[in-house]
């Protein structure tokens, strides 16, 4: 098995589902990343000349070099062998800080803080993605450095979804300048899920399996919510898991 720490700081990404997403991202004026070279498994253009062709006419479009290689190449450039033959790497991608004229509206926002594994990241960006949230916060330290491996996780959601970095403490008054309710995903003094008032505008902060949320920013929140089991369980869930569900509890409330 490859050591994970090889690609913590990577920008080779892999699979169909996860160059659909950067190229879209592009192409919608998303993301200043830029696709700069791809590698596809000689085999597989045999097996599938329209995936192969479409790779090739975005190479004129977007100006990256389109190799044809083994299997095995591709296999050393990525995780695992389920990248379905296609291999690229990117430019980094910029992340704008967070301000005032960033924030939607009526949206619904999360900040998340100190998962620990660039899949759980990646997972908890896809489940957030799909609730229909209207962006992410996250601190200077997160998994973004492991591109790849976040988009391939997140099934391209982490191309897709608007990001944006915070340095301090400073997002709770941004948002709430905006009018925003600000719940905290929390233990102690906290309410059900199921009878927090969770419209939008919301912001929503989840913080890590280890460290948590800073007191200095419980102090500020509006409510405090946890997620009720269904059985006595005395472990938190994961904060990827926490955030999937939360996330959809807000879609609920909001329908």
């Amino acid at each position: 098995m490859k050591e994970r720490d090889k690609f913590e700081n990577s920008n080779t990404f892999e699979g169909i589902v996860s160059f659909r997403a950067v190229l879209s991202s592009i192409l919608e004026n998303k993301s200043d990343r830029k696709i700069l070279k791809v590698y596809y498994d000689i085999e597989k253009s045999k097996k599938k000349p329209k995936e192969y062709s479409f790779l090739k006419a975005k190479s004129f479009e977007q100006g990256y070099t389109l190799g044809l290689v083994e299997k095995n190449v591709i296999d050393e450039l990525t995780l695992g062998n389920s990248h379905g033959g296609l291999a690229f790497v990117c430019s980094d991608k910029s992340y704008p800080l967070l301000d005032l004229t960033a924030i939607q509206e009526n949206g619904f926002y999360v900040m998340l803080d100190g998962i620990e594994d660039p899949y759980n990241f990646g997972y908890s960006l896809r489940s957030l993605y799909a609730s229909g949230i209207s962006g992410v916060i996250l601190p200077q330290r997160n998994w973004l450095s492991a591109a790849g491996v976040v988009c391939r996780a997140s099934a391209g959601a982490s191309e897709q979804i608007d990001i944006f970095i915070t340095l301090d403490d400073s997002f709770v008054n941004i948002f709430k300048n905006k009018g925003y309710k600000i719940v905290c995903a929390d233990l102690d003094n906290s309410i059900s899920m199921y009878d927090a008032d969770l419209k939008k505008p919301l912001l929503l902060i989840v913080g890590g399996e280890k460290r948590g949320i800073s007191s200095a920013v419980l102090q500020q929140a509006d409510s405090i919510v946890r997620i009720e089991y269904g059985k006595d369980f005395p472990a938190a869930l994961s904060a990827a898991s926490a955030s999937t569900v939360l996330g959809f509890e807000v879609y609920r409330q909001n329908r």
